[in-house]
């Protein structure tokens, strides 16, 4: 598969978003760990999860826990997987969103993640949401306090605008390798989060490429053009848009949530994809 960049590591240039999984109404483990299983026979090696990737704070971290159980039962080398995990989300009893950006919290979420994954360091640690309460300095000077501390590979952020993103690549003494925000065909207000990231060599992570887990599957009925070039090349939409992003920068490696075996195939399949300038063009338009 094609790869991309993130810090010194190749990784494929689409990962799979572990996500879905582990939300309310996931599906069983069986079918969630094959799905991880065939991202890896179709050569993914960039995967993203979270601790706060659960159906409520009773579980957290279920979704670490179920990358490990699916990297241990592969049959193939993993050896060059990249799990990308995240704190400074949480989860309430109900099932509710919170952020909790303190050092001490985060340092805490850092010890969890790394005994449910299994390693010795975690490959990417990003600091997932900013915290109104506490000063986005502090928090992203926790990451680097792990980074130091050789409790992680590699550090970045998620769900940040431009200044933050310059404030943490000075803070982290230039380490900082990744950018994980919101962007898709609904959303493209972080484009120049996309911009930076391409300026500065910093790997950009789109989650949610498709408009959402509710939305993925009318992605073409929302926008036709992506159906419509789609149908041109004989693929899906969804592969459509994610050969968008990807022609987008070099720094671009969307992480497309999925659940099911057959979502993660045609996904990765975006990579043998290229389209003209035309078509990109209309992409655009859309």
């Amino acid at each position: 598969m094609q790869s991309r960049r993130i810090g010194d590591t190749q990784v494929s240039a689409v990962g799979l978003g572990a996500m879905p999984m582990s939300l309310e109404g996931r599906p069983d483990e069986r079918q969630s760990i094959a799905t991880i299983h065939a991202a890896l026979e179709a050569g993914v090696t960039l995967i993203d999860t979270a601790d706060a990737y659960s159906r409520d704070s009773s579980d957290i971290g279920h979704n670490e826990s179920l990358i490990a159980s699916a990297l241990a039962s592969f049959g193939g080398d993993t050896s060059a997987v990249l799990v990308a995990t995240k704190g400074g989300h949480t989860r309430t009893a109900t099932g509710g969103w919170e952020v909790n950006g303190s050092p001490e919290y985060l340092k805490q979420a850092c010890e969890a993640s790394l005994k449910r994954l299994g390693v010795d360091a975690i490959g990417l640690y990003q600091f997932h949401r900013p915290d109104p309460r506490v000063d986005y300095a502090d928090s992203v000077g926790a990451i680097r306090d792990l980074l130091d501390a050789g409790k992680i590979r590699y550090a970045g952020i998620s769900n940040a605008n431009p200044e933050q993103i310059k404030l943490s690549n000075e803070i982290l003494g230039g380490r900082l390798v990744s950018v994980q925000n919101q962007f898709s065909p609904d959303f493209r207000s972080s484009e120049p989060e996309l911009v930076l990231c391409a300026e500065l060599g910093i790997a950009f992570l789109p989650w949610s490429p498709f408009g959402g887990i509710r939305r993925a599957g009318e992605l073409g009925s929302r926008f036709a053009p992506f159906a419509k070039i789609g149908a041109t090349h004989g693929v899906s939409a969804q592969q459509v848009c994610l050969a968008w992003m990807l022609a987008k920068a070099p720094v671009v490696i969307p992480i497309p949530g999925s659940s099911r075996p057959e979502t993660i195939r045609d996904s990765a399949g975006a990579v043998h994809l290229t389209l003209s300038a035309e078509e990109l063009a209309e992409l655009d338009a859309a």
